[in-house]
């Protein structure tokens, strides 16, 4: 019979035995190695390892929480506001540059539509002679994304630049609301421009475009490298024309785009960069004899009435040879000359001795021609508004003895610089503001090219009028008959005193030169016109120019003749 305890034996036999089961307890077996697998299931994570799990999981919230309070409290503001404008653009409103107007509210130069509409571009009155006093502008910048890294019209030269702070005015804003694709939703002006001040200039256009006319005109048909010209009211010292011959276009140096033009610029050996009037230095030659006519009358070492022979040259014993002489020439014999019309011929041997002496008459010495030459502004700059001016020189034993390693001073040095040669250097600038304090008896006027109401106080030049009116007197001799007879026109009286100035050592090329004023018996305007660089062989130069000017005035523009 088959009991229930044989039964459950066979089945605990025949059941599966677990792992666990045998070996639950193994770890209390001799020599038990729990580095052996089956010596353990499972290993518990130790407390150590716990406790570092949890303080890391507690320090990443404290970060976390941190964070979070920093972004929403501490800078919320900021990048809220960070946030508004990188969906809200800033664009500048251009302000509208001012207008250059001429004396008789002409404008000069003026502001056109641009191609987008951005901004309007600089229009400049399409004639010659303009460049060197209105100079250009560089426009606005953008970089490649779109965005304007130079906000301002910013004038580079003349007339834009030196008044640029109230040609310029304002820029304004305007905010541009777009989305995250970058469509504009709205538009809102936050700030509205304000346009730039118009500058009135003393300049009359007419002149000035026909005296450019004729300087290049002349420049072109006898060969000079260029020229320059200034006319000036010589009680106010308003400019009435200031030009120089070659010139650049001031829209292509603006819009800067034709690099071909640009180029020939820079490297046209004519300087058309260069503005003649005021920066270019040049030997006066003849031109400064009145002045030293005013320092010898002044200093009394000759009566105006004493006639001095010319017999085409002097000469004096050489210092380091007595068997030779040095000889100074003059342009041609004149005979007995007096001081009137030594001016009016520009006799050479007269002003070599009333400059350095000779046999018995006594010269003013250098010291004094450069005393009378600076007190007439020479070799100094005039203050005008024009950019770029220069200094000038007037030789000296100083100045001779640091250029030429301390060689000294000798009497020939004197004569040379009594008529305007040697180191001698002068702008045209000078020149008409020096004829102009001739013509008004001693005003040293301060030349400008901005109209005011208000002109800067001259300089008084504190000399006899007698000898204002001697030299007056040479200077209209030299139109009735003397070295400037082409200017002797019927419809005004003109006093002038012309130069040509020698260059080099070769005197292959020469300076033409004339300054002057007229009316004669009521002086008003004084000018100064050089032509540069020319054959000594051309008897054409800057009389020339002014001949055809004041033709074309007494037609044209009579009122400034009368």
């Amino acid at each position: 019979m088959f009991s229930f305890q044989g039964k459950r034996k066979k089945n605990s036999w025949n059941r599966e035995i677990n792992p666990d089961e045998i070996f639950l307890d193994s770890k209390n077996l001799p020599q038990f190695n729990t580095q052996q697998f089956e010596g353990r299931i499972e290993k518990p994570i130790e407390r150590v390892a716990v406790v570092i799990l949890g303080l890391f999981f507690l320090l990443v919230s404290f970060i976390f929480i941190g964070r979070v309070w920093f972004l929403q409290v501490a800078k919320g503001e900021e990048y809220k506001e960070r946030s508004e404008n990188n969906r809200l653009e800033h664009t500048p409103i251009f302000s509208v540059r001012g207008i250059i107007y001429d004396r008789n509210n002409i404008e000069l130069a003026w502001n056109s539509l641009g191609d987008d509409g951005t901004f309007s571009t600089r229009s400049y009155i399409p004639v010659d002679g303009f460049a060197h006093v209105l100079g250009h502008v560089s426009y606005p910048q953008k970089d490649k994304g779109g965005f304007y890294y130079q906000e301002n019209f910013i004038g580079k030269e003349g007339i834009e630049k030196i008044y640029n702070d109230s040609l310029t005015g304002k820029n304004g804003i305007r905010l541009i609301e777009v989305d995250a694709l970058g469509n504009v939703q709205s538009e809102n002006t936050i700030a509205p421009p304000v346009d730039g001040s118009d500058v009135t200039l003393t300049i009359d256009s007419r002149l000035q475009e026909m005296l450019h006319t004729f300087i290049k005109q002349t420049a072109s048909e006898r060969g000079f490298l260029g020229g320059g010209g200034v006319v000036m009211d010589v009680l106010t010292g308003e400019i009435l024309a200031l030009t120089s011959y070659p010139e650049y276009s001031p829209s292509i140096l603006s819009d800067g785009s034709n690099r071909e033009v640009i180029s020939r610029y820079v490297t046209d050996e004519r300087k058309p960069f260069l503005n003649r009037v005021v920066s270019g230095l040049y030997t006066p030659g003849s031109i400064v004899k009145p002045y030293v006519a005013m320092g010898a009358l002044s200093e009394h070492v000759i009566d105006p009435n004493k006639k001095i022979l010319s017999t085409g040259s002097i000469s004096i014993q050489n210092p380091y040879y007595p068997d030779l002489k040095t000889v100074f020439m003059d342009w041609k014999a004149h005979g007995w000359v007096n001081m009137r019309e030594a001016i009016g011929v520009s006799s050479n041997v007269y002003f070599y001795v009333v400059g350095g002496g000779y046999e018995d008459q006594k010269g003013i010495g250098i010291s004094n021609i450069e005393k009378y030459a600076r007190m007439f502004g020479l070799g100094a700059k005039t203050g005008v508004d024009v950019l770029g001016e220069v200094d000038g020189l007037i030789p000296n034993p100083e100045w001779k003895a640091e250029t030429f390693d301390g060689e000294a001073w000798r009497i020939g040095d004197t004569y040379n610089t009594a008529i305007g040669q040697y180191g001698f250097q002068v702008t045209p600038i000078q020149m008409v503001r020096a004829v102009a304090a001739l013509a008004n008896g001693g005003s040293l006027v301060t030349p400008h090219l901005y109209k005011s109401e208000q002109p800067l106080e001259p300089i008084v030049i504190p000399l006899e009028e007698s000898n204002f009116q001697i030299v007056r007197e040479g200077m209209r001799n030299v139109v009735k008959g003397g070295t400037g007879s082409a200017l002797d026109i019927p419809s005004v009286a003109v006093a002038a005193k012309t130069g040509t100035a020698e260059l080099g050592t070769s005197k292959k090329f020469v300076n033409s030169w004339t300054t002057g004023f007229f009316p004669y018996e009521n002086p008003r305007y004084a000018f100064a016109v050089v032509m540069e660089r020319g054959s000594r062989e051309n008897l054409v130069g800057a009389s020339a120019v002014m001949r055809n000017f004041f033709d074309w005035m007494t037609l044209h523009t009579p009122e400034y003749i009368k």
